[in-house]
């Protein structure tokens, strides 16, 4: 029964489902001007939710300044942009929440995501930070944090990325080898699902008495609970 604003770089109706409550708008939260366009068309908000993500997976010999500019650009300083936009609106009206999407690698360091991690644990201090100034206004924020979701296509963009910026340095291949091998070992039961996110982010939107850190996933429960 919510009305849902959907936002895309390049708006796509059809990987959706139709329904009279959803609306689909661009949005590239790299972009003030296309961040300002979208949250008037969006009109009264009562909860934002930061889910643009960049994966990176590499070396950091093998990832170039401009290329971890985009991760933070997109990562970090995108969610930080789109929330800044939305505070005088949850201010003015005495409520909102603000739900960014974080991951376990923010956490818990992990191989070969050392640029990806740092992107997001910085969406965890600023998302922690930030509650407490908020708290006056009446406004909330709060962290969903997904582990490794194989349903998504997040991972395949991550790797033709990876391609597409000259793949794996040369003196890495033996230790990059041996990460994937234990990531395709891992227990297809310990990964996140998209039903996990959603609990997850419903569980924040909604739940007054919601912790700060939410867990998506039976592997982030694992590796962080």
């Amino acid at each position: 029964g919510w009305r849902v604003v959907a936002t895309m770089r390049t708006p796509r109706e059809d990987v959706l489902p139709r329904s009279e409550n959803l609306i689909v708008l661009p949005l590239d939260v790299t972009n003030e001007d296309s961040i300002g366009r979208a949250v008037v068309a969006a009109g009264q908000i009562d909860v934002l939710v930061n889910n643009a993500g960049i994966g990176w997976l590499n070396a950091l010999e093998g990832t170039p300044d401009d290329l971890i500019r985009t991760v933070f650009e997109t990562n970090t300083f995108g969610t930080m942009a789109m929330t800044r936009e939305v505070l005088p609106q949850f201010r003015a009206q005495g409520s909102g929440v603000v739900v960014n999407v974080s991951s376990t690698t923010a956490m818990v360091p992990m191989d070969l995501l050392s640029v990806y991690g740092a992107s997001k644990a910085a969406v965890n201090h600023f998302t922690e930070t930030l509650a407490l100034e908020l708290v006056p206004f009446g406004v909330r924020t709060c962290l969903v944090i997904p582990g490794r979701a194989p349903e998504t296509p997040f991972g395949a963009t991550a790797r033709a990325r990876i391609q597409e910026a000259g793949g794996f340095p040369e003196a890495y291949q033996d230790h990059v080898t041996k990460v994937f091998a234990k990531l395709d070992q891992s227990s297809d039961s310990l990964v996140t699902k998209v039903e996990d996110v959603v609990e997850a982010v419903w569980q924040a939107a909604t739940d007054p008495d919601c912790p700060m850190r939410v867990l998506a996933g039976a592997d982030a429960k694992a590796l962080v609970g």
